[in-house]
């Protein structure tokens, strides 16, 4: 377990509120792709600690990064007022909702804010080369709501075993992709192997809950092929 302060790097805009911190650290601290930290901020003299998931891989080097939903809560707010040259109290590597190439077929299902540690996995899993078959079901409001998107079709141009469905539930006129909630259909339709496959799911509590129950009641399939991650706190 890694303690320390880190300085501010950049600050990235994800989407219209969706912000991503990248914090200088020693290229010998490492962590595993998918697993979370913890960081604290001072805020009026008071220190205030949050649980984030890192969204970058441990072969981008040099930073560690961490992906917010900007809202009205305390630590959100004072997150936003960050700067370059600002620093963060760090303590990592926590979390078991990792991947390393253990199994050869994967599917990740994933609600807003819940794919910062899928981002970093699938990163991972690009710049090594592994040989995995990988498909990302990404659930969102709007088109503007989608985080990772230019990163997400990168990797894919960049990797043949990668492929990304997003489903919109507000979808506009002329949206090409899915539309309504993620449901046993879309799985079915776009993984005809899904019964072959390990699923990572991870968003909002609820969420996770209802594509649980959809793998196990409607698509039948066991709960050693699921893993999960509650990604609560916003």
């Amino acid at each position: 377990m890694a303690e320390f302060k880190a300085g501010v790097l950049d600050i990235i805009q994800r989407t219209y509120n969706v912000k991503s911190f990248r914090l200088s650290i020693s290229e010998d601290v490492d962590f595993k792709p998918g697993q979370f930290l913890q960081a604290t901020i001072k805020v009026d003299q008071r220190q205030i600690s949050h649980y984030l998931s890192i969204s970058n891989s441990p072969t981008e080097k040099g930073y560690i990064e961490f992906t917010k939903k900007i809202t009205e809560s305390e630590f959100s707010q004072a997150l936003n007022k960050l700067k370059p040259t600002d620093s963060v109290n760090l303590k990592y590597p926590y979390g078991t909702f990792t991947f390393q190439g253990e199994y050869k077929k994967i599917v990740f299902l994933s609600g807003g804010i819940g794919i910062t540690p899928i981002r970093s996995i699938t990163k991972y899993v690009v710049d090594k080369k592994l040989d995995i078959d990988i498909v990302l079901i990404y659930g969102n409001r709007t088109i503007k709501d989608i985080a990772f998107q230019d990163d997400f079709d990168k990797m894919q141009k960049q990797y043949p075993g990668f492929k990304v469905v997003h489903v919109l539930s507000q979808a506009e006129a002329g949206w090409p992709g899915m539309a309504g909630h993620i449901n046993a259909g879309i799985i079915k339709e776009e993984i005809p192997d899904f019964a072959q496959r390990k699923f990572f799911i991870c968003g909002p509590p609820v969420m996770v809950e209802a594509m649980r129950r959809i793998l196990l009641d409607e698509l039948s399939l066991s709960e050693e092929n699921i893993i999960i991650e509650n990604f609560s706190g916003y």
